[in-house]
């Protein structure tokens, strides 16, 4: 991924919960190219669902996310109490 791309994705990153900000934006240095169609596409999700995956609270989402969600959840510093 060519540094304008992963510039956009950090951008695309922003959302409404700073909580959520700085655990999406912390992985996207991580991501290869073949991360980013995924990565792009669990994005779409709403806030509070996507906030509800990565820390462990829903495991209702699309089995291709299953990396992604994996790798956000090792970001993630708050973890509800309980969660793997």
């Amino acid at each position: 991924m060519d540094r304008l791309s992963r510039e956009r994705l950090k951008w695309k990153c922003r959302r409404g919960r700073l909580e959520l900000d700085l655990v999406l934006e912390r992985i996207v240095p991580t991501l290869g190219d073949e991360d980013v169609s995924p990565f792009n596409a669990l994005l779409e999700l709403p806030d509070d669902d996507l906030w509800d995956i990565v820390i462990g609270r829903s495991d209702h989402f699309d089995p291709q996310f299953s990396v992604i969600v994996k790798r956000l959840r090792a970001t993630s510093v708050a973890r509800p109490s309980g969660a793997a």
